[in-house]
């Protein structure tokens, strides 16, 4: 699901999600923090996704280079196996060389209490649980299962943190459950194919914010990316040579399993499937021949629902792909059917005659209702977007709504269970606070009776991979972590600013698993720039961010297979952490009189480096040609830097600025924020409230 809403639908859902964030939802169970005399507050430890329930005590457990951890009750190897990844990123956070073994069973420094095993395929309604508590004396970790052990064991690594005497974990109580029991992220691997190690770190990384499934969209219109030994012409002739082996597709499944999270494949159909039509053009609607589709956008080969050919197909491939991926649900996608192949077949128009089938849409449900009874012979729940919602679909389906809470109210009064995906696409760069401000049960999903919210099962992050290759962890972490938290935490946890401390906090952690997201930015602009020597373009890099939505697209047409992803907007991250910070400041110190010197002095050391950054960076801009592209940013960087002292100096001195210099600023900070090198420059806004307060008053 890609091009998911038209203008005007872009426009109203992003008034939403920035306006969520700054409202209290009440509505929901409370997040009891509480803290004795003399303890660490609760809202000051950096936890993400934030407890159901916590309270401090004074006090804290030394974390050294002896410390153990002794598994107690039901174990087993997943058990054992999560234990010693626990002590290696323990290792990690804290850098001490603690060893990899779980069995100091004379003076263990955690016993984790396992009362059961899970299911032997993961299932949705399982309970994941945990209660954690820590005292100077030692911590215990109690679970009902394997999955709840895990969580615990995450939540305490997040406790850890360096004190003036060494490293520590304060003294808690925690008694933590899920809101969700789907809380999900999708990989799509059928645009851009993602590696392997890639999927791994990034399963790693759903583990420590306690996500629990992962979609894995697994073919589209530039290739069929899983082995099928039914019909090898899939991969062949489909795929480029980018496929996972079905050895690759259970390792992946395991290695999910070891960490709790469920692995839900989609195949898309009938449509985003020309890939398939490549080997097996006998199942599409038109005469072919096809191809490997090398652009991205909404195209118009589907399959043939008129055909048995077309089911006889499916039959085959879906025996085969359902013993493959043991999890109970099966995506088969259904969004973005043109029906133009329909439309043109006079063949199909024939047959939709016929079965009084009125239109296209009535045709691809007539379509979904022979796949779903494939799936049901092989004990698998049909799931898909929200396109495949019609009358007659059974009752046990899920829908995926990316058309918003409306939409999931839609299905949920219909009686179907349902998912949320609508505001947490991160390919569309918005900041981490617009998607932490998607609450799934509101808008007309606030209005359902209880009974019918406990269908709404949770939701799920997408990460649709057209401008994602290297650059792809900076675009799913760390904002991911705030999805995670809107997901498991209760609605009640909605405080922004908390939200991005404890964010950063785990960003660190996470780049300590092994994920990319902030290392990778500057390999990147060490090689744009050909030398190791990039201040002055890691200054520029700071202060910009990545055009929105679909603007990359608006303003060069459809990219391809072949766009090279190696400019600037591919190394610098959605959201700016520097122009965010450098913004608070501003409004910190204009609403406290201009009083707080230290930090006037930030503000101004910033805009210091600012105005002088252009020309430190003027010699990149001669020897590469990827630099070059932003020297118009760089220009108005300066530029804005220096507006930025001038109000300072006026604000200083108790002179109000002139009127037409502050026109000449306002226009200077309006040509600013235009759309350049597919960059926005952050700092403009912030600027412009010193401008207009240089004139307002005397300091």
């Amino acid at each position: 699901m890609k091009e998911w809403w038209d203008l005007q639908g872009k426009t109203d859902m992003w008034k939403f999600c920035f306006a969520i964030p700054l409202l209290t939802i009440f509505a929901g169970a409370l997040i009891a923090q509480t803290s004795q005399p003399g303890a660490a507050p609760a809202s000051t430890l950096k936890l993400m996704p934030m407890p159901s329930m916590m309270q401090t005590a004074t006090g804290e457990l030394p974390v050294t280079n002896t410390f153990s951890i002794a598994l107690k009750g039901y174990t087993e190897a997943r058990l054992e196996r999560s234990s010693q990844r626990f002590m290696r990123e323990l290792a990690g956070v804290t850098g001490l060389s603690i060893g990899p073994g779980t069995t100091d069973t004379s003076k263990p420094m955690l016993v984790a209490t396992t009362d059961h095993a899970s299911l032997p395929i993961q299932e949705v309604s399982e309970d994941e649980s945990y209660t954690l508590d820590v005292t100077p004396a030692g911590a215990t970790l109690h679970a009902a299962n394997p999955l709840g052990t895990m969580h615990g064991l995450q939540t305490f690594l997040q406790l850890v943190q360096v004190t003036p005497t060494g490293f520590a974990a304060p003294s808690v109580h925690i008694e933590d459950t899920p809101r969700f029991p789907w809380r999900g992220f999708m990989f799509d691997s059928g645009r851009h194919f993602t590696p392997m190690d890639v999927l791994k770190r990034n399963v790693d990384g759903m583990e420590a914010v306690k996500l629990n499934v992962m979609h894995w969209h697994l073919s589209e219109n530039q290739g069929f990316r899983v082995e099928s030994k039914a019909f090898p012409k899939l991969t062949e002739l489909g795929s480029d040579g980018l496929f996972y082996t079905q050895a690759e597709v259970k390792e992946i499944i395991e290695y999910a399993r070891d960490r709790g999270i469920r692995v839900m494949p989609e195949f898309d159909m009938p449509g985003h499937a020309t890939a398939w039509f490549v080997g097996y053009p006998q199942i599409a609607s038109g005469a072919g021949p096809y191809k490997i589709e090398r652009e991205w956008g909404v195209f118009d080969p589907a399959m043939d629902p008129t055909n048995e050919a077309t089911y006889k197909f499916l039959e085959k491939l879906l025996a085969e792909m359902t013993a493959l991926f043991p999890d109970a649900f099966f995506h088969i996608g259904g969004d973005e059917v043109n029906g133009k192949e329909w439309d043109a077949n006079p063949k199909i128009q024939a047959f939709m005659k016929a079965h009084g089938l009125k239109n296209n849409n009535a045709l691809q449900h007539y379509f979904n209702e022979h796949v779903e009874k494939i799936l049901e012979k092989h004990h698998k729940t049909l799931v898909g977007w929200d396109e495949i919602l019609a009358p007659g679909l059974p009752k046990e389906s899920v829908v995926q709504s990316w058309r918003g809470q409306d939409s999931l109210a839609e299905a949920i009064k219909l009686g179907y269970r349902g998912l949320l995906s609508f505001g947490y696409y991160m390919d569309l760069m918005h900041p981490a606070s617009a998607h932490y401000g998607i609450e799934p049960i509101s808008k007309n999903a606030a209005l359902l009776s209880d009974d019918e919210k406990k269908r709404i099962l949770g939701g799920e992050a997408c990460m649709w991979s057209e401008y994602s290759l290297e650059s792809l962890d900076s675009r799913i972490w760390p904002r991911t972590a705030a999805i995670a938290e809107r997901l498991w935490s209760p609605q009640s946890t909605t405080d922004v600013e908390s939200m991005y401390v404890r964010m950063a906090a785990e960003s660190r952690r996470l780049e300590a698993l092994g994920l990319t997201h902030r290392s990778n930015e500057n390999r990147m602009l060490r090689r744009m720039a050909g030398q190791e020597d990039i201040a002055a373009l890691r200054t520029l890099a700071d202060v910009v961010e990545p055009v929105k939505e679909y603007d990359r697209e608006n303003l060069h047409g459809p990219g391809s297979l072949s766009t090279p992803l190696d400019r600037v907007i591919d190394a610098v991250p959605p959201e700016s952490d520097v122009a965010r910070e450098f913004s608070a400041d501003v409004d910190q110190w204009i609403a406290g009189k201009f009083q707080d010197a230290a930090l006037e002095k930030k503000i101004r050391a910033y805009l210091v480096r600012w105005s002088q950054n252009h020309e430190e960076l003027a010699p990149l801009f001669q020897s590469s040609f990827i630099v070059a592209e932003v020297e118009p940013v760089s220009q108005s960087l300066s530029s804005l830097g220096a507006a930025g002292l001038q109000a300072l100096d006026y604000i200083d001195k108790g002179t109000a600025a002139p009127q037409d210099w502050i026109a000449q600023q306002e226009a200077l900070v309006k040509l600013s924020q235009a759309k350049k090198a597919d960059l926005l420059l952050m700092v403009g806004a912030p600027i412009q409230k010193l401008v207009e307060a240089s004139g307002l008053s005397a300091k």
